[in-house]
């Protein structure tokens, strides 16, 4: 069955803050209308190779895409490539790495910030490359591609949480705040686009640890949160999802031919 998805990966953010600090979110969980899991990251807990974990399903030894300074295309099929592959259409308001890695590389900014190319995985971009920029910015530009394209498929995926981390660390306020200000500024979206008709997944490519930084075992690094809504998920809790299942899981929501694992106990 074909349905719209939206993909949301909030930067940076660790399991733990995530289950006591995003209240919106958990609010429906409460009321029975998503659930959470937890998952561990692959490795290394690094970005650029866990937006291609996420979005191939291809843990980063396998990719080659192994730490962030690995800038070219991808060479493995994503979800966008699935979906355009089957006749839907895509978007993402993202880091510019999501560019280079699924539409062109090196990014340029006056080409790609922007984009509108039908021919390329993701149609429909609005790529940003500064850490700092704003996420109330970035989930408008979301919501702009939204309402302007209706993609079938969207990624919306905010960096100041990971930001404050490697600022100020897990261990302190900027941090656990910028987490709060993520779930405030869904919170003005959220239900609107559930009731458009999208399933809704809410994750992250890896946590933060004191130090200010993520690339190794300890927990707070790899624990991140998956949060799924939307009348296309069981909702009961029991899943144990992992990272290189999110692609696959993605593509089933979307109803699309594809050859990646899949996390079957997620789905209705």
């Amino acid at each position: 069955m074909k349905r719209t998805v939206i993909l949301i990966v909030l930067d940076g953010l660790n399991h733990e803050v995530a289950r006591h600090a995003l209240g919106h979110l958990q609010a429906y969980c409460a009321a029975g209308r998503g659930a959470l899991y937890k998952l561990d990251c692959e490795l290394p807990a690094l970005s650029r190779p866990l937006y291609e974990c996420i979005l191939t399903g291809v843990a980063p030894l396998d990719s080659g895409i192994v730490n962030n300074g690995v800038s070219r295309p991808s060479n493995q099929r994503s979800v966008f490539h699935y979906a355009r592959a089957a006749g839907l259409s895509t978007a993402a308001a993202a880091y510019h790495w999501v560019s280079e890695l699924y539409n062109r590389s090196p990014f340029v900014a006056a080409r790609d910030r922007h984009t509108e190319a039908p021919d390329l995985p993701i149609q429909h971009g609005h790529f940003y490359y500064a850490d700092h920029y704003p996420d109330s910015h970035l989930f408008a530009d979301a919501e702009s591609l939204r309402l302007r394209y209706r993609p079938d498929f969207l990624l919306v995926h905010p960096m100041n949480i990971d930001d404050a981390g490697h600022r100020h660390g897990l261990d302190s306020p900027h941090y656990r705040n910028a987490a709060r200000q993520a779930d405030i500024l869904l919170a003005d979206y959220l239900q609107g686009w559930l009731e458009a008709g999208y399933q809704v997944m809410v994750t992250a490519d890896h946590g933060m640890n004191t130090d200010r930084s993520h690339n190794g075992l300890l927990n707070e690094e790899r624990e991140v949160p998956l949060f799924v809504l939307g009348d296309a998920f069981s909702l009961d809790g029991y899943a144990q999802p992992k990272q290189t299942e999110l692609c696959g899981t993605l593509c089933e929501l979307l109803g699309v031919p594809h050859d990646k694992p899949f996390c079957r106990e997620l789905l209705a």
